[in-house]
């Protein structure tokens, strides 16, 4: 069974009074809870950033950067372990792990 909130993250934020009392009345008027005007207000700037001229490069940028990240774990792991790290890996990947029936 998954758990209750599975997909969903907390985000909590720090507001200036002033800030969320207008938040506060502005959610009220639209007749919105505070948590679903911020997820509007999320998505609405997930949007807008998507919109701009260099954010995919910039998207393409940071991706590049985790995946040059992940090859030098990688090649640590490698030199930590050898040619055995890589062998378990794809032994690993390639042999489905069965569910135990016992109890």
């Amino acid at each position: 069974m998954e758990p209750k909130n599975s997909g969903v993250k907390t985000l909590g934020i720090k507001l200036p009074d002033e800030l969320h009392a207008q938040f506060t009345l502005v959610a009220q008027l639209d007749g919105l809870s505070l948590a679903d005007a911020l997820r509007r207000a999320v998505e609405e700037y997930v949007a807008r950033k998507r919109e701009e001229g260099d954010f995919a490069n910039r998207a393409a940028a940071a991706l590049e950067e985790i995946e040059r990240e992940a090859a030098a774990r990688r090649d640590a792991i490698q030199a930590l372990f050898g040619s055995d790290a890589q062998a378990d890996a794809k032994t690993a990947k390639a042999t489905p792990r069965r569910k135990s029936n016992q109890s």
